[in-house]
Formats: structure tokens, sequence, C-alpha cells
């Protein structure tokens, strides 16, 4: 589907792409032909990524905050030295943990919103007026979750993958002038070494849930990374503020009380 030079010397920015869906992500833009710009806050993660990435073409990494704007701006100044612009940006950084709404603190609460939601507004912001807006051109694909029935159990993040959707809407129709095209991938459950991080009886019901799926199966993180990639091609040059569910219909079907029935089953805190 995907020619060898279709991305070719594009600059690409994959934040989190250190691991996962981003490292996929990085990959496959690598193997296209592009020139990707891993965005991480692990300095010895980064240089990791970035030695295990360079047999797909060239890498780079940099430390970057995206909480923090005096470390955007650090960003940018050195994309600027560096490369002088900016094609696409993958907004893939994140992270969540199960709580109930009930056992949450607000630290959780705020932690995650100022993660997923207010630091994908920052790079979009720091990207698109220092490049895509003066360049008048870029691209901008925000990586969220299924999050179109509610998302019980993981309500911080749901709220905020939720504001990014949103967010997605209002740039695609605010930069348009500025030929930016702005969408969303919304994964569902991705098998990925983070899954590992849960306790053991989240994992066994997502073990058991699988086969739920009304495809039979989780995704893996190449199904992501290949619906970025179109969205990022000339191929959807005519497509613009839509969400595009990578999730082997979660979004319309399946239980979304398990995850909230399983935490207060076992008194997560």
């Amino acid at each position: 589907m995907f020619s060898s030079d279709l991305f070719l010397n594009k600059i690409v920015i994959v934040t989190g792409g250190r691991s996962g869906i981003g490292f996929s992500i990085s990959k496959l833009f690598l193997k296209l032909g592009a020139k990707v710009i891993i965005a991480s806050r692990s300095e010895s993660q980064i240089k990791k990524a970035v030695k295990e990435l360079s047999s797909y073409g060239k890498s780079y990494g940099h430390q970057c905050d995206i909480r923090d704007l005096e470390s955007l701006n650090k960003f940018s100044d050195w994309l600027k030295n560096k490369f002088k612009m900016v094609d696409v940006l993958i907004n893939n950084a994140g992270g969540q943990f199960p709580s109930t709404v009930k056992t949450m603190s607000p630290k959780g609460w705020n932690a995650v919103i100022n993660n997923n939601l207010n630091g994908t507004f920052n790079m979009c912001h720091t990207i698109g007026n220092n490049f895509f807006i003066p360049q008048k051109k870029g691209v901008i694909i925000n990586i969220t979750a299924n999050i179109s029935r509610g998302f019980p159990g993981m309500s911080h993040t749901g709220a905020a993958r939720a504001g990014v959707e949103n967010l997605t809407k209002s740039l695609a129709q605010e930069w348009a002038e500025y030929k930016i095209r702005v969408n969303t991938v919304a994964p569902g459950t991705i098998t990925t070494v983070g899954l590992e991080s849960y306790p053991e009886e989240i994992r066994k019901l997502l073990k058991a849930s699988e086969q739920k799926n009304l495809m039979k199966r989780f995704g893996n993180p190449d199904d992501v990374a290949f619906a970025v990639a179109f969205l990022a091609s000339p191929m959807s040059d005519y497509i613009s503020g839509v969400t595009l569910p990578v999730d082997g219909l979660e979004h319309l079907a399946g239980d979304r009380m398990e995850l909230y029935n399983t935490l207060k089953k076992y008194n997560f805190k």
C-alpha cells in the first residue's frame, strides 16, 4: 500500500516514540523514507530507542517534556537549527493508570489531564506557531483512545482524550487556512509492554476479554502505525478534523464496565 519513498526526507516528530505504539509509528515512517525525531522525557531511553531505530533510517532524539513550556521552547529552537522545518507532528505521548473516580486522587486526575490533554495542546501550539503556520503546511495526528462510550475505570484519561478529540476538530477548522490538516487516531486495546505493568487481576481480565472482541483479537502497534501513515500521507489530503477508531469495533461493541467492575471487586486504590 505504501511506497518506500512515501515520506522521503519529510521531518516527522513522534512524541513518546521510544516504546510501544510510538516506537512502531517511528519505525514505519523511517521505512517510508522520513527523518524521525523522537521527543520524550527520558534521555537514556531516547538514546536506546534511536540506536534501535537507526537500522531503519535517519532517526534523532531530543529530551522534551510536553507539560513544560520552557522545555518545548528549547525543543523548538533545536528543531529550527537542525532541520529548519517540520512536516508531520504525531502526538503520541501520554499515560494513565486504572482507577475508579471514587478512589482517584485530585493529584492523579490532574497529572493525567496535564499530560494527555495539556501536553497535546502544548505541542500543537508550539509546532503550529513556530513551523506549520509560517510555512503554511503541516499535518498533526493525535493519538487518543477508545472513549466514545465513556471510559469507566479510567475516567481521567477518558476526559483528557475527549478533550483532544474536540481540540482536533477546532484546530482542523481554525488552521485549514494555513493548509494544516489535523486528525485523530483512537486505538482500542493494543498489546504492548505497557499492559504488563497493570495488576495481575486486570491482566487476567484483558486476556479473557480478548476473545469477546468481534475480531477475536486485540490490536498491535502496527495496526495503529498504518492508520497514522495513511492520515499523514497525500492519500488523505481531503481528510481533516476526524477521529479514526483502530479498535476492532470496540467503539461499537463490548462491555465498557468490565474494567470498572474489576477495580471495584478487588478494591484497587
